[in-house]
């Protein structure tokens, strides 16, 4: 493929109702399994960030390398991503003690700085703009960093904020909803919320896998963590699977 065609061409899908479904169910399968490396299997944050890592840095390569966009391949990125978020968030709030409040207000503040950088250095953060390495780049880096924000940011709202697991979720699920709102009924800018939404659901996801696996006395459903992820991995794969996806459409 002549390399002017390529750069036409974004390596990430569309985005429908479909594609939240997924990343929601991903976001919650990336804190089920990033606790059940940790925790369950007592491998412990710094081994489990180690493990993840690794993984999401093989897959954003394979990614880039690719010359069209490949679902199974895209979607995995996104779960070693969350799942790597989940253990690095838990190591940075838990084990080097920074807690839950610098925690997120350093990951926000990283998130933004990310967004900064892309829009100064290519002019849009639009997903839609993903063709070529730099912009994927950028893309990986943000997401990877908004996914950490979103763990320690469900943490801090289900504990420091007092709200508890399905609290958390319930004020981050209607936070999504106002937002969907938002798009279907304004013109506020599509790329804004967009990437608004995308971070909240990282949170939402958070909560929900904390609320579906923590202990009954810490107002969780005390379910197994190995379980729960394989029915929410069975769930996303079945999605991938049913629903037609698409890359994102560039203009011209």
């Amino acid at each position: 493929m002549p390399p002017a065609d390529r750069l036409h061409i974004a390596k990430v899908p569309a985005v429908t109702l479909g594609f939240w479904a997924i990343k929601i169910l991903a976001t919650t399968l990336g804190e089920t399994g990033g606790d059940t490396v940790s925790m369950t299997l007592n491998l412990g944050y710094l081994v489990g960030t180690a493990i993840f890592l690794g993984l999401l840095i093989g897959f954003v390569i394979a990614q880039i390398r690719a010359r069209r966009f490949h679902p199974w391949l895209y979607w995995a990125t996104i779960i070693a991503s969350t799942t790597a978020g989940t253990t690095m968030a838990d190591f940075a709030d838990r084990s080097l003690g920074i807690g839950y409040t610098g925690g997120s207000a350093l990951l926000l503040a990283s998130v933004l700085a990310s967004l900064a950088a892309w829009r100064f250095t290519l002019g849009t953060v639009s997903v839609d703009s993903v063709t070529a390495p730099p912009a994927e780049a950028f893309y990986w880096l943000t997401i990877t960093l908004s996914q950490t924000l979103g763990t320690a940011l469900g943490d801090w709202a289900a504990d420091d904020g007092g709200l508890g697991y399905a609290g958390g979720a319930l004020v981050f699920g209607g936070a999504l909803v106002v937002l969907a709102l938002l798009w279907w009924r304004t013109s506020i800018d599509r790329v804004l919320l967009f990437w608004a939404a995308f971070i909240l659901t990282r949170p939402l996801g958070a909560t929900v896998g904390d609320f579906l696996d923590k202990p009954l006395v810490k107002g969780g459903l005390d379910l197994s963590r190995p379980l729960a992820s394989a029915v929410l991995a069975a769930a996303i794969v079945g999605l991938i699977a049913l629903l037609p996806q698409k890359g994102a459409d560039r203009a011209h």
